[in-house]
């Protein structure tokens, strides 16, 4: 079912980024007269208060409005997203330079790109984190069991010839089979006993969430035991839990930004003619290209689930390749935006690397917490 709060979100982000653009384009014929402040006017806005001076009434002009509100459907929308994806640099190196009328900015850009991605994710985000049935479990579960004797044989023998080391192996390996057994009787006992009193499927993640919330498993570290109960009592209810975390996830992704800018500073700090500004252009078209990607990255996801054989194993072979193009595009981003060197933007682009990992751990623990705890 399609999250309803989601596709809130992606309109909310059209028509912020629209609210942060100024009006441009083509607005009718002209009247003398503002409408609006009743000055005279002799172009197509009015030069006291920017409104146009033709006043659209058709309903035609209300879907257009639509349109361009919650799409940002205008011709700088094709102008900007080939320079973001294939030269970056000199997209962000032209907005901090001040050519900025025919790209859309990167506030405007982050704002509806991100919202979108959540809003396409929210299709089928539940089904990225599905495991496989209590039937297949129970099979591969088996199979580790079989693997893990031969394993545990093999080492006792190993051990009884008085190899060095192979005791020790020998007794890992049955803590391993040990668990893998327990695991096993769970599986069974969740197969024979039918289904759940609270509706959660056998064997899935949701019954394996719920139960170790249930059960006093689980166990939160931060925050007051206030804080630590409530994050227990909505782990109790996985699917309502994952919701409150995807919703605070898209909420608050505009955090990413100040997070972000910091490092890249880091990274230019002894380099003069660089500002904080230009720093969060950089961050804000980069985050960008990400949504982007992960929004690409979830397609192939969703056709490699749909098809099987040949074509299932050749598209998750594309989407593995196509993880190369994060340091890519950053080492593109970096040397164009900062007129950089090949090996100054190497280096920098592994610490990005780094630092993004970082940011976005720091930024995922704490925002799920979060939207946990509150």
């Amino acid at each position: 079912m399609v999250d309803i709060d989601a596709a809130g979100g992606a309109a909310t982000g059209g028509l912020i980024a629209s609210a942060v653009e100024k009006p441009t384009g083509h607005a009718g014929d002209h009247l003398d007269v503002c409408t609006d402040c009743g000055e005279p006017v002799s172009g197509k806005f009015c030069s006291n208060c920017g409104q146009p001076t033709h006043v659209h009434r058709s309903l035609l002009h209300l879907g257009e409005e639509l349109l361009h509100g919650v799409m940002h459907f205008d011709a700088r929308i094709w102008r900007t997203l080939p320079l973001l994806l294939l030269n970056p640099g000199r997209l962000t190196r032209e907005w901090i330079q001040g050519r900025r009328t025919r790209y859309v900015s990167p506030l405007a850009l982050f704002l509806f790109t991100v919202f979108l991605m959540f809003f396409l994710l929210s299709f089928s985000g539940r089904d990225a984190i599905q495991v496989e049935s209590l039937d297949d479990q129970i099979a591969a579960t088996r199979a580790a069991i079989s693997d893990l004797e031969e394993s545990v044989a093999e080492a006792e023998a190993r051990a009884a010839e008085g190899e060095p080391g192979a005791e020790a192996t020998a007794a890992g390996l049955r803590g391993g089979l040990i668990g893998a057994q327990s695991r096993l009787a769970d599986l069974e006992a969740a197969q024979s006993a039918g289904p759940r009193t609270d509706g959660l499927t056998p064997g899935s993640w949701q019954a394996s969430v719920a139960d170790a919330a249930k059960s006093g498993n689980v166990t939160v570290g931060i925050g007051d035991q206030k804080f630590r109960d409530k994050v227990v009592e909505k782990l109790s209810n996985p699917d309502f839990a994952f919701y409150k975390a995807q919703q605070t996830l898209y909420k608050f992704a505009f955090l990413l930004v100040p997070l972000s800018i910091p490092f890249v500073w880091l990274m230019f700090a002894w380099k003069p003619g660089f500002s904080w500004y230009d720093h969060g252009v950089f961050v804000l078209y980069s985050l960008t290209f990400m949504a982007i990607f992960t929004m690409g990255l979830s397609l192939f996801d969703w056709i490699a689930g749909n098809d099987g054989g040949w074509w299932e194993a050749t598209v998750g072979s594309i989407a593995g390749l196509l993880t190369l193009a994060v340091p890519v595009h950053m080492f593109a981003q970096l040397k164009g935006t900062y007129s950089l060197g090949w090996f100054s933007a190497l280096w920098r682009t592994f610490l990005l690397l780094n630092f993004s990992l970082f940011v976005f751990t720091l930024f995922l623990v704490g925002v799920i917490l979060f939207g946990l705890g509150f």
